[in-house]
């Protein structure tokens, strides 16, 4: 026994050891890398990040500008919170920032780097991105997924109309988000519905497995995991981090294996974006493998459910502390649609003012406050700083969105800020450049017509005269610390009319 613990101590310094060597030679070797707070040996500034990471972040570049070097671990780190700067990312530098930092989380979720997300920049991601442009996420695809859209918002709203058919009653509105944005998503990937109404067949109990198997991979994502930075963690599996994300990966796989092979057991193809892949790969088996189609209806599935639905979330929160938005866009709806039909998805572009509404709340809530991370795969600059290769490059699109010297009143809701031409493109809630977010158009297709149902349909206030508490929660999508509650009261002519 005590031969063993020996051996462990052993071990133990030898990793101190190189780790300190490695941390003094990348603080010598660096030359004119942007500025940053002091690091301590080993950690470096993993003990300064406390979460919400990007107000951690933030209150970092407050202090030492927008272009920050911090010292993960032995890993360098390069904080960008400045605009130009982020363009200079990805314009200039668009190539060789367009890998990703190799994360646990790639390694279970993405099939060891070979998803969409994870996967190194090069010839098998630009693959994966043309699949994904063109069969999967094109408009020409998305149009045939519609029906599937519109029928998931009506039930959300049907049910809703169904509590509040003559007074006002209060609902929770993250569960129903989510539960319609689960349902809308694997309709798309499966054409299965999970949350089902009473009178339904569905797998209820699978859909709320997977929904906490979800709100796990919320917490676990983004660069908040400290085993990927000092790998001593990983001998002794830190926080189970590991384990946590082996099982993760071992049931989304058995989950979406089975839905591939019922799929392909069909006797006949439907709509549905994994039918569309099985007949890609009946033409090309040794491209469309089974861990392709897998890892692109994971992506879609995980990226597209919890972000949706925290948006709409936050849009909601933000209507009902500001009645007078909530007024005005009910105005131009009733207006432009009026109460003889129901708002559809090619309505949305005919809605100025509600397309600002959900602009005003990608900038102030965006989805992923800190976008995905990228990794430099060369020596490159970023306003006039040095950008060693390995360097990995975190964007706080938060902060961005929140500068005074871009935005008037930047934390006020405001959203007819966005009447003034070109202000939606200084929005980076998707990422820019080439490894910008391909769902961009799905997402705003389907928070633009839920709220627009949301606001044609039902009367809304909240619970109490006090305002909504906006306050921040940690995770990779920004979730409310405390879920929204609401009173609504469905507005009975068009609820009679077209949802009796």
């Amino acid at each position: 026994m005590m031969i063993i613990f020996l051996f462990y101590y052993f071990l133990l310094f030898l990793a101190f050891f190189f780790t300190l060597k490695l941390f003094v030679q990348n603080n010598k070797k660096y030359k004119n890398i942007p500025p940053g707070p002091p690091s301590l040996p080993i950690v470096g500034n993993l003990h300064q990040l406390k979460k919400p990471l990007h107000h951690a972040f933030h209150r970092i570049s407050q202090r030492y500008g927008q272009i920050v070097s911090l010292w993960f671990g032995s890993r360098l780190v390069v904080l960008v919170s400045s605009p130009s700067a982020v363009q200079e990312c990805f314009t200039k530098n668009d190539i060789v920032l367009a890998n990703r930092p190799r994360f646990l989380l790639g390694k279970y979720l993405s099939y060891n780097y070979t998803g969409l997300v994870f996967a190194a920049y090069g010839d098998h991601w630009r693959k994966l991105r043309r699949i994904t442009a063109v069969e999967v996420l094109s408009n020409h695809r998305l149009n045939k997924f519609l029906e599937m859209r519109r029928d998931e918002m009506k039930r959300l709203v049907q049910k809703l109309a169904q509590e509040s058919c003559n007074e006002f009653a209060k609902v929770e509105m993250k569960p129903r988000f989510s539960e319609m944005m689960f349902n809308t998503m694997m309709r798309m990937i499966s054409g299965k519905r999970y949350w089902v109404d009473d009178h339904e067949v569905g797998d209820v109990e699978e859909a709320r497995k997977f929904g906490e198997m979800i709100k796990e991979l919320v917490t676990l994502g983004g660069a908040n995991n400290p085993a990927d930075f000092l790998p001593i963690l990983r001998w002794f599996d830190y926080d189970h981090v590991e384990k946590r994300l082996k099982s993760f990966a071992k049931r989304c796989d058995g989950f979406m294996q089975g839905l591939i092979d019922e799929h392909r057991n069909s006797k006949q193809r439907a709509n549905t974006m994994i039918d569309h892949l099985l007949s890609f790969q009946e033409l090309q088996p040794e491209y469309y493998t089974d861990q392709i189609i897998k890892g692109l209806a994971l992506v879609m599935l995980l990226a597209g459910t919890d972000t949706s639905a925290t948006t709409l979330e936050w849009a909601m929160s933000s209507l009902l502390n500001n009645p007078h938005v909530l007024e005005k866009a009910k105005k131009e709806i009733d207006t432009h649609i009026g109460q003889e039909r129901l708002i559809d998805e090619p309505d949305i572009s005919k809605l100025p003012y509600l397309q600002s509404i959900i602009f005003e709340t990608f900038r102030l809530h965006p989805a992923a406050p800190m976008l995905v991370p990228h990794e430099a795969s060369d020596d490159c600059t970023i306003a006039g700083y040095n950008i060693p290769r390995g360097t990995m490059v975190l964007i706080n699109a938060w902060a961005i969105h929140r500068d005074p010297q871009v935005w008037s009143a930047p934390t006020s809701f405001e959203p007819e800020r966005f009447e003034k031409e070109g202000e939606a493109n200084k929005l980076i809630a998707f990422g820019l450049g080439r490894r910008a977010c391909p769902g961009a158009g799905l997402a705003q297709r389907t928070v633009g017509l839920t709220l627009g149902l949301l606001i044609q349909c039902f009367e809304w206030k909240r619970v109490s005269e006090e305002e909504i508490d906006m306050t921040e929660g940690a995770g990779a999508t920004m979730p409310k610390i405390i879920p929204l509650e609401v009173m609504c009261r469905a507005r009975h002519p068009i609820i009679d009319t077209h949802l009796s």
